[in-house]
């Protein structure tokens, strides 16, 4: 199984440093390959340095300069098609300007075990 997830590439997009590198090495440490952006600019510069699309997107709702989660991931699948989780610290405002059904929304703070099977559950789709 491990051999799977070394194999998948995941962008993890988060403006916060810390949550940025702690995300990041947790699927490091699960096996992933990771790429870890504060921007959806600084993502697409390290994708495009890889030379491959990402298997999945893990992105933050909430993002620097007034953007949000959702708008990077969409911005991302004009490029790539991929699944994409959105993790939100505030319950109520995702919900209320976009459609979630495209999206698998997690809440902060993550519980890795929750996080875990739903990076399972989105690579599997």
């Amino acid at each position: 199984m491990k051999a799977q997830r070394a194999s998948k590439l995941v962008v993890v997009i988060d403006d916060d440093p810390l949550v940025l590198e702690a995300t990041g090495g947790l699927l490091r440490s699960w096996g992933f390959q990771v790429v870890a952006a504060e921007s959806h600019a600084e993502a697409m510069a390290q994708l495009a340095k890889q030379g491959r699309r990402p298997d999945l997107i893990v992105c933050d709702y909430r993002l620097s300069e007034g953007a949000r989660g959702t708008e990077v991931i969409e911005r991302l699948r004009s490029a790539f098609e991929i699944p994409a989780l959105l993790i939100s610290g505030d319950a109520a405002a995702p919900l209320a300007d976009t459609d979630t059904s495209s999206y698998n929304l997690l809440h902060k703070p993550l519980d890795a075990a929750k996080f875990r099977a739903a990076l399972a559950d989105a690579l599997q789709a």
